[in-house]
């Protein structure tokens, strides 16, 4: 007797009812949760947090429709590109997406782009409904990784459409900007953010996410920022994700850099322990907190100025470690490295006795 299979349907289980946030609460700038680089990216000229006066001078010159070309060169981090986007947003509105040419770094920007690419977007006429401003951007992020063949038609492509486009251009270094495309442009130099900034800035994005931030962790998010607030926001996001409480051992934790106290017991084995149980007392505890080599000479470095000793010394201390840090940057053997460190301060105490005497 053949049995009678029958096919029992499943009913998927019933969605559940969102009873947190609505969706449209994770949503910051129109940016839903993901790296807090983009998602708190200042969205007008009055969220930029710091530059106020190089950020007054653009807006009072785009205010009296006086807008020249720009010139944006500092460190990464500090606000350029952030500036140039409230800026288009700010004159264009709505048709934002339609009056800017924006191409960065991870674009091809060699002398076809500026010739065809560029040379187009500005020779084309801007259908520009509404805008109070129908002078077209071009934005150029990373400029300073241009060619010089690309730069220099640049400045043939710029002279041509100066009537009906602006130029807008991004880089680190400006001395490898050439003369000719820097005397077309007003430059203003964004120099790293103060620590009041960052601090400011990280305050308002703990308050928004809900975090538990204490003061030893935002001194510590400061001081390995050094200026870049784009470094503090990913430090301080992947510290969070980590980490339920932001604190000061959590931020190094995370980054992997030598905590001051460490550095501290490291800078005392230095100076005072023979070379061996110096040796061995700084690679036992380069193994167990996996410190770098290269991390440790910085900050040591940096630990150095704070030492009473003469100023003949203290020069000669320095150009030995920046040698070995040289030569850790070709990646020589770090033991060899560890033992020229430990050499190094021997003779520094040395000198120093010997000045004593």
């Amino acid at each position: 007797m053949a049995e009678a299979i029958m096919e029992i349907d499943v009913d998927a289980p019933p969605s559940r009812p969102n009873k947190g946030k609505s969706p449209s609460a994770s949503v910051v700038n129109g940016v839903k949760s993901g790296p807090w680089v983009e998602k708190y990216r200042p969205q007008s000229l009055a969220d930029v947090a710091a530059h106020r006066d190089i950020v007054d001078t653009i807006d009072r010159l785009t205010n009296e429709n006086k807008l020249p070309h720009l010139l944006l060169y500092g460190p990464p981090g500090t606000g350029k590109t952030s500036t140039i986007l409230a800026l288009a947003r700010k004159l264009y509105g709505g048709q934002y997406q339609n009056m800017i040419l924006e191409l960065n770094a991870s674009d091809d920007r060699g002398i076809d782009v500026v010739r065809q690419q560029i040379q187009d977007f500005a020779g084309a006429r801007s259908l520009s409904f509404g805008v109070k401003f129908s002078v077209k951007l071009v934005l150029l992020d990373e400029a300073d990784a241009m060619t010089k063949d690309a730069q220099f038609a640049l400045r043939r492509v710029i002279e041509k459409h100066t009537k009906s486009t602006r130029f807008a251009l991004i880089c680190n270094h400006v001395n490898k900007i050439i003369p000719a495309l820097q005397s077309r442009c007003t430059r203003f130099r964004f120099a790293p953010l103060d620590a009041a900034h960052i601090k400011e800035r990280l305050q308002y994005v703990v308050a928004a996410e809900g975090l538990d931030v204490d003061e030893s962790g935002f001194a510590a998010l400061v001081r390995l920022s050094n200026g870049d607030m784009r470094k503090a926001l990913n430090i301080l996001q992947s510290t969070q994700m980590a980490y339920q409480r932001v604190t000061e051992e959590a931020v190094y934790l995370c980054t992997g850099n030598p905590m001051p106290k460490d550095i501290e017991q490291i800078a005392y084995w230095l100076l005072n322990e023979p070379f061996t149980a110096s040796f061995r007392y700084i690679s036992d505890i380069k193994m167990r907190k996996g410190l770098a080599l290269v991390d440790i000479i910085r900050e040591v470095t940096m630990f150095v100025f704070k030492i009473h000793m003469s100023s003949d010394i203290r020069i000669k201390l320095i150009n030995d470690l920046a040698d070995i840090e040289y030569r850790l940057s070709f990646g020589c053997n770090d033991k060899l490295q560890l033992g020229a460190l430990i050499s190094t301060f021997t003779n520094a105490r040395c000198a120093l006795v010997a000045a004593a005497n």
